[in-house]
C-alpha cells in the first residue's frame, strides 16, 4: 500500500543533521519522516544543491523496518554512465530474455536486498539504468547471478525539484517516478528556515572540532545572529564549510563575529528575489536584506553601519527591531 505524502520540509534527535532545528518547517520534515518511514513504499527526497539529504535517508532507514539491513548509497552523477552501470546492476545479464532484471552478487542491488537503496541525484542516471530500475522496483525479484531473489530493500532517491519537469520532458521515466514517489519529502533550503541556522552551525562546530581531534568550541551570541541573518545558497554544506574553516584558521576557544567574518561569504545583497508577493513585500525583504548585510560588514557595529545608511543610530535600532533582524547583545 502506498501514500502519497509531499511536503515542505525538516529534522531530528542524534538525527540526521539536516533535520536539526526547532522551525516549523523542519518540525514538519521530522514528522514527515517519522511517519514515511512505517510505509514500505518508495521515498523521493527533493533540495536544492547542499541540502543534506542523505542524512535524511539515513533517518528513514533508521526508523524504518529495514533497520537491521544494509544501506547502500549509489551516487549517480558520480560516475560515467558504464561504470554506473557496473556499480549498479553488476556484469552483463546472464540472460536478456529473462522474466527478471539480472544483477550480479557484487552489484549495489544485490547488496541492498533486505536493506535500503539510496539513490542520490537519481535524475543523473542514463536511460537504460532508469528502465532496469523500474522493472526491478516493479516486480520486487531479481536474478543474482541466475538465481531469483526477492529484493526485499526500500528504495530511496534524491532530486532536485525540477524533477517534475524532467517527467513532463520524458527525461525520466514516469513509470519509475511513481514507484520512487509514493512518498516525497521537499526539504526546505536554509533561507526559508532562519532560525535553524544556530542549532545546525553549533552541531557543525562540535563535528568540526570532534574530527579535528581539538577541544569543543563555541560561538558567542553575536555568531550566532550573524549566521542566522545570511541566505546561505549552498544550504547545509556551505554552512558546514564555514564552520571547518573557523576551525581550522583559529585557535580560539570561543568562536566570536571577528573570527567568523574571514571564513564567510557574504551573499545577502544580491541573492534572488523569487517573483512573489507584493510590491511592498518585495520591498521589506530588501530592506531587511540589505540593512543586515551592512551590519555584517560593519562587523555588528551600529554607529559605523548608521553611517554608512545614512541613518542616525537610533533610527537604525528602531529598523532591525521592525525588520525582525536579530542583534547581537553587544549592539544592542
Amino acid at each position: 500500500m502506498s501514500e502519497a505524502l509531499t511536503l515542505a520540509a525538516p529534522r531530528a534527535a542524534v538525527p540526521g543533521v539536516e533535520l536539526i532545528g526547532r522551525s516549523q518547517a523542519i518540525t514538519r520534515v521530522g514528522e514527515f519522516v517519522r511517519r514515511a518511514a512505517a510505509l514500505d513504499g518508495g521515498v523521493l527526497i527533493t533540495a536544492e544543491a547542499g541540502s543534506g539529504v542523505d542524512s535524511v535517508a539515513r533517518e528513514l532507514h533508521a526508523r524504518g523496518r529495514h533497520a537491521a539491513g544494509p544501506c547502500v548509497v549509489v551516487e549517480c552523477g558520480a560516475d560515467e554512465a558504464s561504470r554506473l552501470d557496473r556499480h549498479l546492476f553488476g556484469g552483463p545479464p546472464l540472460d536478456a530474455s529473462s522474466d527478471l532484471e539480472s544483477v550480479s552478487s557484487d552489484s549495489r542491488i544485490a547488496r541492498a536486498c533486505g536493506g535500503m537503496l539510496f539513490l542520490q541525484d537519481v535524475t543523473e542516471l542514463p536511460a537504460g539504468a532508469q528502465a532496469r530500475l523500474a522493472r526491478i522496483a516493479r516486480d520486487g525479484e531479481v536474478r543474482i547471478d541466475g538465481r531469483p531473489v526477492s529484493t526485499g530493500f526500500r528504495l530511496v532517491a534524491s532530486a532536485p525539484a525540477s524533477i517534475d519537469a524532467d517527467v513532463d520532458a520524458r527525461r525520466f521515466r514516469s513509470d519509475l517516478y511513481r514507484r520512487l514517489a509514493a512518498v516525497r519529502i521537499d526539504l526546505p533550503p536554509l533561507r526559508e528556515r532562519r532560525e535553524d541556522v544556530p542549532d545546525l552551525a553549533i552541531r557543525a562546530l562540535a563535528d568540526a572540532c570532534a574530527a579535528r581531534g581539538v577541544a569543543p568550541r563555541s560561538f558567542t551570541h553575536a555568531a550566532l545572529a550573524l549566521m542566522s541573518a545570511l541566505t546561505w545558497p549552498g544550504n547545509l554544506q556551505e554552512l558546514q564549510d564555514a564552520v571547518q574553516r573557523v576551525v581550522s584558521d583559529t585557535s580560539a576557544n570561543v568562536i566570536q563575529v571577528e573570527h567568523l567574518l574571514p571564513a564567510l561569504r557574504l551573499h545577502t545583497a544580491s541573492a534572488p528575489f523569487a517573483p512573489t508577493g507584493s510590491l511592498r513585500e518585495a520591498r521589506t525583504r530588501f530592506e531587511r536584506e540589505y540593512i543586515a548585510s551592512v551590519l555584517q560588514h560593519h562587523g555588528w557595529h551600529m554607529s559605523e553601519a548608521a553611517r554608512t545608511l545614512g541613518i542616525q543610530r537610533p533610527n537604525l535600532y528602531r529598523k532591525a527591531r521592525q525588520l525582525g533582524i536579530p542583534l547581537p547583545r553587544a549592539a544592542e
